[in-house]
């Protein structure tokens, strides 16, 4: 499109930092998605509910850390097998969980606990500190702003169902009350009520979407929109796009 994209991973480290500030698994269940029943099925389980459904594994793996009073190579083995199975439900990749468990049960082993703060307490600590390292870590740099006078633009992309349309919004809001602009623009020409969804969440946090209808070329319509933020002078444009799979070639070409 011939502007800058940065891609931010903003919303899980929000996620993770939730969860590190609260102490404990309890934290995932602010973010649980309704699974309805439509015509006496149960919908599909997205990313976001595998997510949410961490809580009650989490906690069952803390409890299992009661009446200890240290943690060790022992004791710490059962809970963080929880931890591995719920990420892994959760679609979490299994390198990537491996490579977790391994830091978490290297630094929670020998962990000198505090008078008055349980083991299990310690080792939640210890999972979420390594939850925010993962995202990026607490100091990690965000979106870097552009200071040439252009739009930062922010093109978010993802697989189907992962709640892309709704991290807009979240960013979004989380930019305005940072100072910033914000322009949301649509190019999710392929999911029906994208377009609506979109538009719906840019009235309820007061930020305008650029649209050219579910007839419009993503491509074409991405641009315009950066045309307008910059004819606007607003700060970041975020660009919704259509979730996606790697087998699909057509919809990934999109994105370049």
């Amino acid at each position: 499109m011939g502007t800058r994209r940065e891609v931010t991973t903003a919303t899980m480290r929000a996620r993770a930092s939730t969860f590190a500030a609260r102490g404990g698994a309890r934290a995932m269940r602010n973010d649980r998605g309704a699974v309805r029943a439509r015509g006496g099925r149960r919908a599909v389980m997205t990313r976001a509910d595998a997510f949410a459904g961490m809580s009650d594994k989490l906690d069952k793996a803390w409890a299992r850390l009661q009446g200890e009073k240290d943690l060790n190579a022992d004791n710490v083995k059962a809970p963080l097998k929880d931890v591995r199975r719920a990420l892994l439900e959760a679609d979490v990749s299994l390198p990537v969980v491996r490579r977790f468990i391994a830091r978490c049960e290297e630094k929670a082993v020998g962990m000198k606990v505090t008078k008055g703060v349980e083991p299990g307490q310690m080792l939640v600590k210890c999972v979420a500190d390594e939850l925010c390292e993962l995202m990026g870590g607490v100091g990690a740099e965000g979106i870097k702003f552009r200071d040439d006078g252009e739009p930062t633009v922010v093109l978010m992309a993802g697989l189907q169902g992962v709640g892309k349309t709704t991290a807009c919004g979240k960013l979004s809001l989380s930019l305005r009350k940072q100072g910033k602009s914000v322009l949301l623009v649509a190019t999710d020409v392929y999911r029906p009520a994208a377009i609506d969804q979109l538009k719906t969440l840019g009235k309820q946090i007061g930020v305008p979407v650029f649209d050219m209808g579910v007839d419009g070329n993503p491509p074409e319509i991405a641009a315009r929109g950066v045309r307008k933020a910059k004819d606007e002078d607003i700060d970041v444009v975020i660009v919704d796009t259509a979730g996606r799979f790697k087998i699909d070639e057509k919809l990934m070409g999109g994105l370049k």
